[in-house]
């Protein structure tokens, strides 16, 4: 029991740290951005702007969304003006690439470039099916012709049929086990877990049947996990349920990304 409390007592301080982190990259985020954006203000209406997104801001006052590493750097070897190329910035004059100073840790990407791409994928997909189905309807086999059945050809076969098919007269009684209660299982289990993961196994059992019970129980986990009212973790073979904080705001930390036919490298 001790060992199952501490490893609970583990499991709530690594979840307390990961909060911690989440709330640390929040703000400084918030503060990278407050840097990056200071001396600058909207070119139409010299409003304050604010960043939404990786080197994306948008104007306090007039509400123009515009692209801070376009409209306020230049080139450092001819002073053109950078443009985005795939996932980084080069000089639309001499064609050098441009550091951004207005993304954080994620990746910006140009529109045109992935809707192109993801068009050409599509087609590709679309090529492959309509090869494959050419080539199964070369391996079709024919026609399967069907006689008429004949069952006296096999003697006894009628008798038989018949003897299955005759009514005893007597009704059949169909004896039902426990009815499964999903509304009694699901409350059963949010009364017996907190905010600190507890193991499956240490949930009490509902019914007098242990194995049907345990089946319930991991059912019922299930449901409550697909509705977003308890959190599943897996640790080992031994699994872990939690009350699911709805008023816990997550962090939006843009993770890797997967490349895009071969082109690499992040924006400085």
């Amino acid at each position: 029991m001790s060992a199952a409390l501490n490893r609970s007592e583990f499991v709530a301080l690594a979840f307390g740290m990961s909060e911690t982190v989440n709330e640390f990259l929040v703000r400084a985020r918030a503060y990278f951005y407050l840097v990056a954006l200071s001396g600058h203000a909207c070119p139409r209406c010299a409003g304050r702007l604010e960043m939404i997104g990786e080197s994306r801001c948008r104007c306090g006052g007039c509400g123009a969304v515009l692209d801070p590493t376009i409209t306020f750097k230049q080139c450092s070897a001819c002073g053109g003006k950078p443009r985005l190329r795939v996932r980084r910035y080069e000089c639309g004059a001499c064609g050098a690439d441009v550091p951004s100073r207005f993304v954080f840790d994620g990746l910006v990407f140009d529109a045109d470039y992935f809707r192109q791409k993801m068009a050409e994928h599509r087609q590709r997909k679309q090529d492959l099916r309509d090869r494959v189905q050419e080539m199964l309807a070369g391996t079709r086999s024919l026609p399967l012709e069907s006689h008429p059945i004949a069952l006296e050809s096999v003697p006894g076969l009628l008798e038989a049929l018949n003897g299955l098919t005759i009514a005893t007269g007597e009704a059949f009684q169909f004896e039902p086990r426990s009815r499964f209660d999903l509304t009694a299982y699901q409350r059963h289990i949010e009364a017996h877990i907190g905010t600190i993961p507890l193991a499956f196994d240490e949930i009490p059992a509902l019914r007098s049947d242990d194995r049907l019970d345990r089946v319930w129980r991991f059912i019922a986990i299930i449901f409550l996990a697909h509705e977003g009212r308890v959190e599943v973790v897996q640790e080992g073979e031994e699994i872990m349920v939690m009350q699911r904080e709805t008023d816990r705001e997550g962090c939006e930390v843009p993770g890797d990304l997967e490349e895009a036919d071969g082109v690499e490298g992040l924006v400085g």
